[in-house]
């Protein structure tokens, strides 16, 4: 056996504390070691040749890299080995930079260290297998589940592509937050003139289909061949027949609040949620509903079916994208605040109602009695940036206060917007600017100590004052007619059931968690399935749009090929051991363990595409049947005892 140990420097991230040098003269005495080399950055193409040079000219069977973490480079060096001709489940990875030099300060003890963890990265090699990955057909449709701008955006870049798209999405109408946005920062443009022809895009596309007041209610399979189950909830109107006319609900005698509107309008119990809606089909809800009739005598189109019923529908696709979105806070329990308390403290999306000229008072800012303010008093941060609470930034709080604050000042005549904050937070491109603006054109910008508390009280007059503390420890008290709420952006309520139907994590947070914070941010754990918009984070709209465009691109990068490969380091039962437990199936956080039943009772299988190879399984058995290729436990044992073994011994 012929191995090769290449210790990097990491410039100084691995050099300035582990003695590189010693490291390489402690590998080329190791039992096997032909040779040992080191190099500034092993990862660079200079440092991969000296690697490919080697297996060639010396006929290494065996590579050793001891540097950073596998996760960050060890798809490089397993490429580079594979180039020049050796299996690339023949190598191993030494993390001597997160393990060592990172964590340690001495450096005779780190060296040490690195030196130990070469040895048992050497005696784990010994014992490699050659591995080949995995081939897997891929259905060249997507799922999109969400269709908020991000599924939006996303739907329509595949689409766009040539690739069938299914675009879920729960309510009756795409469009998501967006679509109840009156302007957009920095630049105020119309929202509904910047959303509805995507809209409509995807209404009308040939490779789209649209699939609203719908729910995905089970997932199957693996990348490439996802099973999909969707579920059509009933809209009691044949969408086939119904124009759109609105003759229905401009006749129907209920009334109750506009959940789009915030609960500032009202609707009728047959509805479309706001005048630009895609679909242009009406919904009823029953639970509103008093059948009486009146819509379905006035029906021209005879489009009204009380006695519709749900339907479950079964898809195939290869890759799916969550963009299911995010929630605002409910704030109500915050008494401090007064929301709920009094009836001109509202919300950040409730104002952002009044201003729309599609919503409740056609785009005047009103108090509940029909009066206009004259004073409003903006509070940010409610909510978030909280210890024990939302400790995250809600990250668009600040500039859509900003563009409220503009509004009340652009559209009341003698308005003043006066704002209560933190920090301002205007990061992006353009908002600095207009931050800048908002200040010059007379907002009033008060900033408070964010550990104090805010108090919010109504006057006998009907007026409101917010008392808070500034940073130098002096009070601050405002009042106005108006307390506007910048509230937390939170997951979404069924964020748990969707991250269980998709097998993929979430941040402490409760917002999905992507494969790397960094490097896939766009990615998750589970292969074929990625995220755009909101549901993994709070973000503004053009961060919104550029990621689910990276979705998509993530996707049509999968689809584009007849083909997909799966790591071959997966779990492996040994069924003539294994006794039908079904514990490994139990604790799979993948779904990748079957249970089949053979002549001699039930035993475990793994769906090899399934698996990711984590190992959890194998730790559990009780009967250890389980094994994990390039992970078996003869490997980890010799791995283990080259760590601990005395330095002196294991040079030969």
């Amino acid at each position: 056996m012929k191995i090769g140990v290449y210790v990097c420097h990491c410039g100084i991230n691995i050099g300035a504390t582990v003695d590189v040098s010693k490291v390489v003269e402690f590998a080329t005495g190791l039992k096997d070691v032909v040779v040992a080399r080191e190099y500034s950055y092993m990862c660079s193409d200079p440092g991969q040749e000296l690697i490919k040079k080697d297996i060639r000219e010396l006929g290494l069977d065996r590579v050793v890299v001891a540097a950073c973490s596998p996760r960050m480079h060890e798809p490089t060096f397993r490429a580079a080995v594979a180039e020049a001709g050796l299996n690339p489940y023949l190598f191993e990875q030494a993390n001597i930079r997160e393990h060592c030099s990172w964590v340690h300060d001495d450096r005779e003890r780190a060296t040490e260290k690195a030196m130990h963890l070469v040895a048992g990265s050497v005696a784990k090699s010994k014992l490699l297998e050659p591995l080949e990955p995995m081939k897997v057909g891929i259905t060249k449709e997507a799922l999109v589940m969400g269709a908020g701008i991000a599924g939006i955006q996303t739907a329509l870049d595949i689409a766009d592509s040539g690739f069938k798209v299914y675009l879920v999405e729960r309510f009756p109408s795409v469009g998501g937050r967006m679509s109840q946005l009156d302007k957009t920062f920095p630049t105020l443009d119309c929202s509904a003139c910047i959303l509805t022809p995507k809209m409509v895009d995807v209404g009308r596309h040939p490779n789209i289909e649209l699939m609203t007041y719908s729910e995905v209610i089970d997932i199957d399979g693996y990348v490439g061949n996802f099973r999909v189950k969707v579920k059509k909830k009933p809209r009691y109107i044949d969408i086939e027949k119904c124009t759109g006319c609105g003759e229905c609900a401009s006749r129907c005698p209920v009334d109750v609040p506009n959940e789009f509107d915030e609960g500032f309008g009202i609707r009728s119990a047959v509805y479309i949620p706001f005048p630009q809606a895609v679909p242009l089909k009406y919904t009823i809800d029953r639970d509103s509903c008093i059948r009486c009739g009146t819509c379905e005598s006035v029906c021209k189109r005879d489009a009204i079916d009380y006695d519709q019923k749900e339907e479950i529908v079964e898809l195939e696709v290869g890759a799916i994208v969550a963009s299911t979105g995010y929630d605002m806070m409910d704030v109500s329990s915050k008494e401090e605040y007064g929301y709920g308390r009094f009836e001109n403290v509202v919300t950040g999306l409730e104002f952002e109602r009044l201003c729309n000229a599609s919503g409740p008072t056609g785009g005047k800012i009103l108090l509940r009695d029909g009066r206009e303010p004259k004073e409003v008093i903006f509070i940010q941060c409610v909510g978030s940036r909280e210890i024990g609470g939302n400790e995250y930034c809600s990250r668009f709080c600040c500039m859509y206060t900003a563009k409220h604050a503009h509004l009340v000042e652009d559209r009341i005549e003698g308005g003043r917007a006066r704002v209560l904050f933190t920090d301002a937070r205007a990061y992006g491109k353009g908002f600095e600017e207009f931050y800048v603006r908002v200040i010059e054109e007379g907002v009033d910008y008060f900033r408070r100590d964010h550990d104090k508390a805010v108090g919010v009280e109504e006057l006998e007059d009907g007026r409101l004052v917010v008392t808070a503390t500034a940073l130098d420890g002096l009070p601050i008290e405002l009042e106005g007619d108006m307390v506007v709420l910048a509230t937390a952006a939170i997951p979404r309520y069924d964020a748990f059931e969707v991250s269980r139907l998709l097998n993929i994590s979430r941040t402490g947070d409760g917002f999905f968690m992507e494969a790397h914070p960094k490097l896939r941010p766009i990615d998750t754990p589970s292969d074929g399935i990625f995220l755009a918009g909101c549901s993994q984070g709070p973000k503004d709209i053009p961060d919104t749009v550029a990621q689910a465009s990276g979705a998509a691109s993530q996707v049509l990068n999968l689809l584009s090929k007849d083909s997909t490969t799966g790591s071959p380091s997966v779990s492996v039962v040994n069924q003539d051991i294994c006794i039908g437990c079904a514990t490994c199936f139990e604790v799979c956080p993948y779904g990748a363990i079957e249970m089949e039943r053979l002549d001699e009772g039930w035993r475990a299988k793994t769906n090899e595409v399934v698996c990711k190879g984590c190992g959890i399984c194998a730790g559990e058995c009780p009967a250890l049947a389980i094994n994990v290729k390039h992970f078996t436990d003869e490997q980890i044992i010799n791995k283990i005892e080259g760590v601990l073994a005395d330095l002196n011994e294991v040079v030969t």
